[in-house]
């Protein structure tokens, strides 16, 4: 079967770019049709792991992502027409915090339902493959949510993204591809905080976004417990599954995310499902909550996080936001193999020793505090977007023949720090320090730094503080790509 999926890429390629050449000789599009990276075949264990499970090659998928646990899941159709979990793979980086992304340059990587189709897939990302989650959604916009190019990407550097490595976005990236070859118009792609669950949603009781992720878990649970991808619909700015029109109803309803919703019923079999699960998870927060479960501290200062495996391979690294980040835990996966390639540039999270009590924007303008007491409390996370040249998305012409509309790809980020007067003393410090997680080399530069400590007091301070900002950002995407591989699958 290996042999075979190998063979019939060479031939797709070949016989794309024989007919680019006679349509017009374009070289850009002929080097599209022959695009390596994404014409990689599904690893072979791969695919034994499918026959396993009773999986074809090429049925639809769905892949689910958790931010806290630094995990991202692709799901598969078996030959029962329900999804199984095919594979996990470790998030090698993410950034903003536990929430859902809300404006252009605020770091935030989107959580929610998102729909991508062939257009949305991007071989010549600047951070080697990659696919554009869609952001912002009809909801998002509903609420005036601004965003562009919110991927999941290689090169392990976030910026508002979702980052793997190359070898792990090539495998997820070639089984959507293969599910678009075998018929699925686009797949689902779901986005959460955390891991749905009880005690999650107890240890978060707190934070503010609680109402929204309850409204997002619902359609975790129409999918945990039917196994099948939720038809998402939205209105009156809010979320609906797997809506259906009602029994007197003629035609299908028409949802608008800022109008009010249409007469529509959930099938019963569906809802008296999830109204079971959520009653068996309320009755278990309610009592985690009367226990006394710990709340999750908010502002942690921390941008994003970093799956374990990958944070214990990186010198003074650290998972941030997501799970396993104690020393003894890092400590016993040291000698694990990590999945893929960790770039030498990486940035993991850091801890901000500045970090106050109090909300983020207390914490921001507090800037007196940076010359009165010996721990800064600034916290400067600016972002701004620059506008890139936009062009039509990759299978386009096979988007436009299966009746898809293409993704918009906005602009690229870039950040830029700005800082208060004492911002010098802070960047002439955090650079030495960011040497030191990306490279080894840099290490004696660790063993002068205690030295000056006990000599000179006033320099504790700017000692504590780490800058935000992180290296990569998101993908600068020209998705003018594959037009001509699949102009030829009618």
């Amino acid at each position: 079967m290996t042999h075979r999926t190998l063979v019939r890429a060479l031939l797709t390629s070949a016989v794309l770019a024989a007919g680019v050449m006679l349509a017009g000789c374009d070289s850009d599009q002929i080097s599209l049709a022959q695009n390596a990276k994404a014409n990689q075949p599904v690893p072979p264990k791969l695919v034994a792991a499918m026959a396993e499970k009773d999986m074809d090659l090429q049925s639809p998928i769905l892949v689910r992502l958790f931010k806290q646990e630094a995990e991202l899941e692709v799901w598969k159709q078996t030959r029962s027409g329900q999804f199984a979990l095919l594979k996990t793979y470790p998030i090698c980086r993410w950034s903003g915090d536990l929430g859902p992304k809300v404006r252009e340059g605020d770091r935030q990587a989107p959580e929610g339902f998102y729909s991508i189709n062939p257009s949305q897939m991007n071989p010549q990302s600047a951070y080697y493959l990659s696919f554009n989650t869609g952001y912002p959604n009809a909801f998002d916009k509903s609420l005036g949510r601004t965003g562009s190019e919110l991927m999941v990407h290689g090169d392990c550097s976030s910026r508002g993204c979702y980052a793997m490595t190359d070898e792990q976005i090539a495998e997820i990236y070639s089984l959507g591809r293969e599910s678009f070859f075998g018929g699925q118009k686009a797949f689902q792609f779901q986005a959460y905080p955390f891991r749905m669950t009880a005690v999650n949603m107890a240890k978060h009781r707190n934070n503010p976004n609680m109402p929204f992720w309850k409204m997002i878990k619902v359609g975790n649970d129409h999918f945990e417990v039917t196994k099948q991808e939720p038809k998402v619909d939205f209105c009156e700015k809010k979320y609906v599954f797997d809506a259906a029109k009602p029994a007197d109803a003629t035609r299908d309803p028409v949802f608008n995310a800022s109008a009010k919703c249409p007469a529509y019923v959930i099938p019963e079999e569906i809802a008296s499902a999830v109204r079971e699960k959520e009653q068996r998870d309320d009755a278990e927060m309610a009592k985690l909550a009367a226990k006394g479960t710990p709340v999750a501290r908010l502002n942690t200062g921390i941008d994003g996080g970093m799956n374990a495996i990958f944070a214990s391979k990186i010198p003074e690294g650290n998972t941030g936001l997501s799970e396993g980040g104690d020393s003894q835990a890092l400590a016993s996966m040291s000698l694990a193999r990590a999945p893929g390639t960790i770039p030498g540039t990486v940035n993991p999270p850091r801890p901000n020793l500045a970090v106050q009590q109090e909300e983020p924007v207390v914490a921001t303008t507090s800037s007196t505090s940076v010359a009165t007491a010996p721990t800064p409390a600034a916290n400067t996370r600016v972002a701004s977007a620059n506008a890139s040249d936009k062009s039509e998305g990759f299978f386009s012409s096979f988007a436009r023949k299966v009746g898809i509309g293409g993704a918009t790809a906005d602009a690229s980020k870039t950040a830029a720090p700005t800082a208060a007067a004492p911002a010098k003393p802070k960047v002439a410090e955090a650079k030495p320090q960011s040497v030191v997680r990306v490279a080894p080399k840099a290490e004696p530069k660790v063993t002068a730094k205690p030295a000056p400590k006990p000599q000179v007091a006033t320099a504790a301070a700017p000692a504590a503080t780490s800058s935000t900002q992180l290296a990569g950002s998101a993908p600068v995407v020209q998705t003018n790509s594959f037009d001509t591989r699949f102009s030829a699958v009618k």
